[in-house]
């Protein structure tokens, strides 16, 4: 069923190449259209009307995040294609037809997903009553953040007005905040009693540079920053430029590499979950990363990650985010490390990494590297990049976390203006958006990437970028809300407006605060939409489930095991 989008230019509202929309549709109906907009423009994906007609989408009519930018309405669609590709993988193993399938996705979840790192509960707890309460940092035992959030390094990562008063940059500490700071000529030996201190102290000094500045000191010194663009002007950058002759869900079948044949999906006894034997290893930190790995993972992919436990992280995300998943800790600067991560290696259908655009190179880990590997096994890969500017252009290699894409694809200035700053004052989106869209998008190209070798056979490349992630939400076929609707939303769900100070997990648990009083009862234990594991490694744990549901029980995507912290197992573990 087609629904007709007509929009208008938001110049005037949210700033230089927005579109609102004219008439606001119901959010499954919304996201019915863009899901039919995005499976028609994804090369690989399937053009089968009869196919798409099996998915449904419901929920509740009116959006629920604040600001106009319909991040939830193109994760619920995102999803939904996983789910179409899910039952695709089921025809190939067990020849039931894709099109007698279904694919349901909740709208609601959705937007709830998008904030998922933060909505679990600890024997009873919520993340929001453990925080409030002072208790969060007890729950592990390792303290993975080493200093991360505390005193000045709390206020690094924030978006600063800089010595032109209409440009705002996004800072950002990097984990490791003191030495980004200590670059820019700024004393890390102060004291304040409270973060709005720590954050005008650092402005004070950010406002003596001017934006091109403040981005060729960030370049010369390999850190990570951006200007934050309006999305006309990013569009016109000459790294917008390259990013937008990219599809948003990138996988490319590598056949310049020596042909390896077709790859029968396995069939694993008591498990029909679309991608059971599937292995996955992956080396990720932080959120969009693992997003893909629990991803394939409740679809029933075998993951292990890999983490090094001399690299900081942050400790929340392990409490979601390695649901379904076995953890090791590997340095692979050590000899025996590195050949143990080979040993995993040998035999992997999906390998993700996280890190910078190359990096991996340098450690015979790179996409040539493994298609080398793949040859020599008679095996295909498929190698999954996930960083920020994607696979090409002259930010390609540059790092980048979610608050840059949120800042270069101009999302943070649409959300400053939806709010009515002066200053063209900008703020992060309510949600870590980024991080989860791009992990599924990542999920998705995978899938279609294990869909396609077991056809086709050979190896493929994924790369999934935070900004690209970001540009898909600002498009015109997606659209924005009108100003009425964002402030309808904020009214009825009492969200608090947020500030450039602010980091993103504290505007989550605000947005978090807004979700109970609006959608009271969604994110509580025995909410229809959450899973409990009784004997987890945190005691009694419920987490919000994957969000794809498929017409059969056996196949619809679950976790089978509880979330476990990062290098929690045995490194010899072995695939299942």
């Amino acid at each position: 069923m087609a629904f007709s989008h007509e929009t208008t230019p938001g110049t005037d509202v949210y700033g230089p190449g927005t579109f609102i929309d004219k008439h606001v549709l119901p959010v499954p109906e919304d996201t019915r259209r863009v899901f039919e907009y995005l499976a028609s423009k994804t090369p690989g994906f399937t053009q089968n009307k009869e196919v798409w007609d099996t998915v449904h989408f419901e929920g509740e009519p009116d959006p629920m995040i604040p600001g106009p930018i319909k991040s939830p309405v193109v994760a619920a669609a995102l999803h939904a294609m996983c789910g179409v590709v899910g039952n695709e993988l089921v025809e190939l193993r067990d020849s039931r037809p894709a099109a007698e399938g279904s694919v349901t996705v909740n709208t609601d979840q959705a937007a709830i997903w998008l904030g998922s790192v933060a909505t679990t509960h600890i024997n009873g707890s919520d993340i929001p009553a453990i925080a409030i309460s002072g208790k969060l940092n007890t729950l592990f035992d390792r303290d993975f953040e080493q200093g991360f959030g505390k005193g000045l390094a709390s206020r690094a990562t924030a978006i600063y007005q800089t010595k032109d008063p209409n440009v705002w940059y996004q800072l950002h500490g990097s984990l490791d905040a003191n030495r980004v700071l200590k670059t820019m000529g700024i004393d890390t030996n102060v004291a304040f009693n409270t973060p709005s201190e720590y954050y005008d102290y650092i402005q004070k000094h950010v406002r003596q540079w001017s934006p091109d500045e403040l981005e060729m000191h960030n370049v010369r010194h390999g850190l990570c920053g951006s200007i934050c663009y309006k999305p006309e002007s990013w569009r016109s950058t000459e790294m917008g430029k390259q990013l937008a002759k990219h599809p948003y869900v990138n996988y490319t079948h590598e056949a310049y590499a020596a042909p390896t044949p077709q790859q029968p999906l396995p069939k694993v006894p008591g498990d029909r979950r679309p991608l059971a034997g599937i292995k996955v290893l992956e080396m990720v930190r932080i959120i969009a990363g693992p997003t893909i790995g629990v991803t394939l993972a409740a679809f029933g992919a075998d993951v292990i990650r890999v983490n090094c436990s001399k690299l900081p992280d942050l400790n929340l995300l392990q409490l979601v985010l390695n649901a379904g998943k076995r953890t090791i800790d590997l340095d692979i600067t050590k000899p025996n490390d590195m050949a143990r991560l080979r040993e995993l290696i040998a035999d992997v259908d999906v390998f993700i990494q996280g890190f910078r655009y190359g990096s991996l190179d340098r450690k015979g880990l790179g996409l040539r590297d493994m298609l080398e590997l793949a040859a020599s096994r008679g095996k295909g890969i498929v190698y999954v990049d996930e960083n920020c500017y994607g696979p090409d252009g002259p930010f390609a290699e540059r790092p980048g976390w979610q608050q840059i894409g949120d800042a270069a694809s101009g999302s943070s200035y649409v959300m400053g203006r939806s709010l009515g700053y002066a200053d063209e004052k900008c703020v992060l989106p309510p949600l870590p958006v980024s991080d989860m869209t791009t992990g599924v998008v990542g999920a998705l190209a995978a899938m279609m990437a294990i869909r396609d070798r077991a056809v086709k056979g050979g190896s493929y490349h994924v790369l999934s970028s935070l900004v690209a992630a970001d540009n898909l939400s600002l498009e015109e076929e997606v659209g924005l809300y009108p100003l009425d609707v964002v402030r309808e939303t904020a009214e009825k769900f009492g969200f608090v407006p947020s500030t450039p100070d602010q980091f993103v997990m504290e505007i989550l648990l605000q947005v978090i605060a807004g979700w109970k009083k609006g959608r009271p009862g969604y994110l509580d234990e025995d909410s229809p939409l959450m899973t409990t594991f009784d004997q987890g490694p945190w005691g009694r744990q419920t987490l919000l489930k994957p969000v794809v549901r498929l017409d059969e029980e056996a196949v619809t995507p679950r976790w089978t095991t509880a979330p476990v912290p990062n290098c929690y197992h045995d490194r010899n573990i072995n695939w299942h």
